[in-house]
């Protein structure tokens, strides 16, 4: 399946020079100790996003009229260390030229280069990092740049938030910011962790979005699923929040992990890439290409579609 355009777009909003956005997909795998095939994960997210309503409900917007640019895909297959080289190199080129850069993985690792990227671009950055691992590690397997180890350069060089985190390794705590991490067993009875966060953010946020911080039951195609993760819509009110009071310069998604029986999750990750850019580009006003021809000529009532009466 040749894909020429995000989720099929017309090709006048998928140039470069028109877009507002980039997409970069990163189809690596080279470091997963578990289960292989994130690799395929970008393959599957654009497929998905093909099968997409473009209208996005929530926000009342068609965030795609902005323009998408579909990079080329980065498939640099060496070592670690090359790969997120190449990353490095072609997220920053995008945003020099002033665009509104994503990244598809992929595993983890290649948000190792994504963040230098931004981290170099933007003063006093803040890392959202969303997952179930802490991903902390100075080195693993020999390399630096493992999945293992893809928000340790973070967590030197920028105000790292993690959210969600619920594995890691006792030698992580030692180079965890406590202060700024948000358990998952503390978030299930404790739903104040979502200001709490937000208010230790910075002005400008990067997110490192690793999909294994959903549950498992709505979210199984990933590399190493964990029980006890995020929902969709607690997820999505949070990043609404985020994107709402924070300037949001980018953001990646990685560890989709497609299989050939169900492809619900690909279909998640595709609605979340989506929801994400809608709520960046929600206050942007673009003209409609076409005349809403519906009238109401029902009759009015004083009655809401929800009850908001607390007496039963």
């Amino acid at each position: 399946m040749e894909i020429k355009t995000y989720a099929g777009i017309p090709e006048e909003l998928a140039k470069l020079e028109h877009a507002k956005i980039v997409l970069i997909p990163v189809p690596y795998d080279g470091t997963s100790t578990w289960q292989k095939g994130a690799d395929k994960g970008p393959k599957a997210f654009l497929e998905a996003s093909e099968n997409m309503e473009l209208y996005d409900i929530e926000t009342d917007s068609e965030v795609y009229k902005n323009g998408i640019y579909l990079a080329e895909s980065i498939t640099m297959n060496a070592t670690p260390e090359a790969m997120v080289d190449v990353v490095h190199r072609e997220t920053k080129r995008y945003i020099k030229k002033n665009k509104f850069v994503t990244i598809f993985g992929g595993e983890h690792s290649i948000s190792i280069g994504t963040i230098r990227a931004f981290n170099e671009m933007f003063p006093s950055l803040t890392v959202l990092h969303i997952d179930a691992h802490a991903d902390l590690r100075k080195s693993y397997a020999g390399s630096s740049c493992n999945h293992a180890c893809a928000v340790y350069e973070a967590s030197q060089n920028t105000n790292l938030i993690q959210v969600g985190i619920r594995s890691m390794d006792i030698k992580e705590k030692s180079i965890m910011n406590l202060d700024k991490t948000y358990f998952a067993h503390e978030m299930a009875v404790d739903d104040s962790w979502m200001d709490s966060a937000i208010d230790q953010m910075t002005d400008d946020v990067f997110i490192t979005f690793d999909l294994d911080a959903f549950d498992p039951s709505i979210m199984p195609s990933t590399g190493t699923p964990e029980p006890g993760g995020l929902l969709w819509y607690e997820t999505l009110d949070f990043l609404k929040q985020v994107f709402t009071e924070k300037n949001v310069v980018g953001f990646d998604i990685v560890e989709l992990c497609p299989n050939g029986i169900d492809k619900s999750s690909d279909f998640l990750a595709a609605k979340l890439y989506y929801k994400m850019l809608s709520y960046k580009f929600q206050d942007d006003v673009l003209e409609d290409e076409y005349e809403n021809a519906y009238q109401d000529n029902t009759i009015t009532n004083n009655f809401s579609k929800f009850n908001k009466d607390d007496d039963y």
